[in-house]
């Protein structure tokens, strides 16, 4: 069972501002495939990462001990508590100091990091070992950890989204089994939450984008979207599934009391980290949550039995049920890296060695990133767990591809949420063509 917060599940949260500052436009380097080290001599490599958490940072060293047990010529130099502008600006300047193999938390800036050069195109190295990533990894890591052809990062665990709900609630409510399709969970909503005054003595869901992992693009995995069309234009105001989850989410925010009543309540609530998480407290009875939250949940000793089970789909997608969205942390090669042979080997034992991953899956309770591990007998979590494996592992599963800006595309959908939801915008058609055409003209700026 989880017992801690992934560092890179609380940087969740905040990576779609963070995305549109990190990673500058200015030139990494080249990508390259030639590396030229001799991966059978001793050598030292440098690897930086982000996970700072006492169970993060043991988990990290018990997979480097594995990995340099395993290739006792290769001694690994580790760097944590890393954030991507430290990184980014270490992948920049180079030097000996720099690091040779990077992990982020981000994967919104992976476009970046592989439209700059600044981390090296994996496929050469996984065709040299003979490893076939998309027999590797699920669908939807193997998604997000590569842009235009180019696979500069791989994945190393990942986050899958699920919902939480209250048993004990649903039991005094007449509910047998939690909703598996929207207009299930609409109705299931309505009859969990208890009005007191003009506030809520429980709520049966938090639908406002600002409530925790109520994000758009959390929302619409589940109506599985193109972001953007064949020729990069973004595809926010031609896909119906865009109009389709911005109605769904307006239609809940209307029928639980209406965006005002939802955040004065909101505004009373604890934060989404602490012990007083309103559903840690039973003030809201169902959550859209990472995997992260069980554990969490735990902690809090609630006065309630935690229930687990993938979010609903959309009405006409019923047969799809079991899917959601994924993100997670990714791995990289430096391109300034003079070690890059040595480099590859460390990557592909942290992102394809079984036991190694399944190893640091139940050090840190993070959802294991090969097909393989998912299916690990040696996988230790609360059966609960199993849940966002099998979500991780559903080929439905989806999540936002990678862009040359970022995660700006993303930050500018949420804003536009926040605008629909509370009612400044009123004629969603008009605004779906006005945010994509914002989308476009930012990334054309930044080409």
């Amino acid at each position: 069972m989880p017992t801690a917060i992934p560092k890179f599940a609380r940087n969740a949260a905040f990576a779609l501002t963070a995305s549109a500052v990190l990673l500058t436009t200015a030139c990494t380097g080249q990508s390259s495939s030639g590396a030229d080290d001799d991966a059978s001599k001793d050598t030292t490599i440098n690897f930086w990462h982000a996970w700072s958490a006492p169970n993060e940072v043991a988990g990290i060293k018990a997979l480097i001990a594995g990995f340099e047990k395993a290739h006792p010529n290769i001694h690994v130099n580790v760097v944590g508590n890393m954030t991507d502008d430290k990184i980014n600006q270490a992948l920049r300047t180079g030097g000996d100091r720099a690091p040779d193999v990077i992990s982020s938390f981000t994967t919104n800036n992976v476009g970046k990091f592989c439209s700059s050069g600044a981390l090296v195109d994996l496929n050469p190295f996984f065709k040299k070992s003979g490893i076939d990533p998309e027999a590797t990894f699920p669908k939807a890591m193997n998604e997000y950890t590569q842009f235009d052809g180019n696979r500069c990062s791989v994945p190393l665990l990942g986050d899958a989204y699920g919902l939480y709900y209250n048993k004990t609630a649903f039991e005094k409510a007449g509910i047998a089994a939690p909703p598996k399709t929207w207009s299930e969970f609409e109705a299931d909503a309505k009859k969990l939450t208890i009005s007191q005054g003009d506030s809520y003595k429980q709520l049966g869901f938090m639908p406002n984008y600002h409530g925790w992992e109520s994000t758009t693009e959390h929302y619409f995995a589940q109506f599985s979207p193109t972001y953007f069309d064949s020729s990069g234009k973004s595809d926010l105001a031609k896909d119906p599934a865009f109009e389709a989850g911005f109605k769904l989410q307006k239609k809940l925010v209307d029928e639980l009391g209406g965006f005002q009543k939802l955040e004065k309540f909101r505004s009373t609530l604890g934060d989404e980290w602490g012990a007083k998480h309103p559903f840690h407290t039973g003030q809201v009875a169902m959550q859209l949550d990472g995997e992260w939250r069980l554990g969490m949940a735990e902690e809090a000793k609630p006065k309630f039995e935690i229930g687990v089970a993938p979010l609903p789909v959309p009405d006409d997608q019923a047969d799809q049920y079991g899917k959601g969205y994924i993100t997670g942390t990714i791995a990289g090669i430096a391109a300034t890296s003079k070690k890059q042979n040595a480099a590859w080997e460390l990557v592909k034992y942290m992102t394809t060695d079984t036991d190694a991953v399944v190893g640091f899956s139940n050090a840190i309770h993070n959802v294991p990133s090969t097909l393989t591990a998912l299916k690990s007998p040696k996988l230790k979590y609360d059966p609960r767990f199993k849940t966002f494996l099998d979500i991780a592992a559903n080929p439905n599963s989806t999540t936002t591809p990678a862009s040359i800006n970022g995660g700006v595309y993303l930050v500018t959908i949420q804003q536009f949420g926040y605008d629909y939801e509370s009612g400044k915008v009123t004629d969603l058609k008009a605004g779906l063509k006005k945010t994509a055409a914002q989308i476009d003209t930012d990334i054309a700026q930044a080409k």
